[in-house]
């Protein structure tokens, strides 16, 4: 296959926002038994083998990337239940991974229409992922749970098992060093 070019670019640049996405669909105790690293290596290795079959624009692209981490998050689940269906959990898994694309979108507060802002959306958006995954664990978590998810800090701090004083402070440093990053990046 042919080096990408402009408009295709490399695969990995992808990753940190599948990963996100993937870890947003997951609950606590699938995510403990399922790579979520894994999930996203495979979707990169269907998109690499599939990718000449593509044609469209970059938020196109994204989608696609989307549906096909829809599909072996799916796949991931099933071997996870071990053939046990839920099929209101298959069903709502494409538009929870929408809606998750959606509200890290919406995180950005940009309203872009034009083909050009779609694709500037789009490279924040990459940003935003590649910025989430450079922070520390706790950090990443407390943040993606709170303000992507829309958790509570009570129920933030119940999941990861710490105090609300303890998240409240996790979430101060995380969102520090997020907006340092991606002001490091323009």
């Amino acid at each position: 296959m042919p080096e990408p070019t402009a408009a295709d670019p490399p695969l990995e640049r992808y990753r940190s926002y599948l990963l996100l996405l993937a870890r947003m669909q997951l609950d606590a105790r699938p995510q403990r038994k399922i790579d979520t690293s894994d999930i996203v290596q495979q979707t990169l290795l269907e998109a690499h083998t599939r990718r000449p079959a593509f044609s469209g624009d970059d938020p196109g692209f994204c989608a696609w990337l989307r549906q096909a981490l829809v599909n072996n998050l799916r796949d991931a689940l099933r071997a996870w239940r071990r053939g046990k269906r839920d099929a209101a959990r298959e069903c709502s898994l494409d538009a929870a991974v929408d809606e998750s694309s959606a509200r890290l979108a919406n995180w950005l507060a940009a309203d872009h229409t034009s083909p050009s802002g779609k694709a500037a959306r789009n490279e924040d958006l990459l940003r935003l992922a590649d910025a989430l995954e450079e922070l520390p664990q706790p950090q990443r978590e407390a943040v993606v749970l709170h303000h992507l998810q829309g958790w509570t800090l009570a129920e933030v701090a119940a999941h990861l098992e710490r105090s609300d004083a303890a998240v409240a402070g996790l979430l101060h440093r995380g969102l520090k060093s997020l907006r340092e990053r991606l002001n490091r990046g323009d």
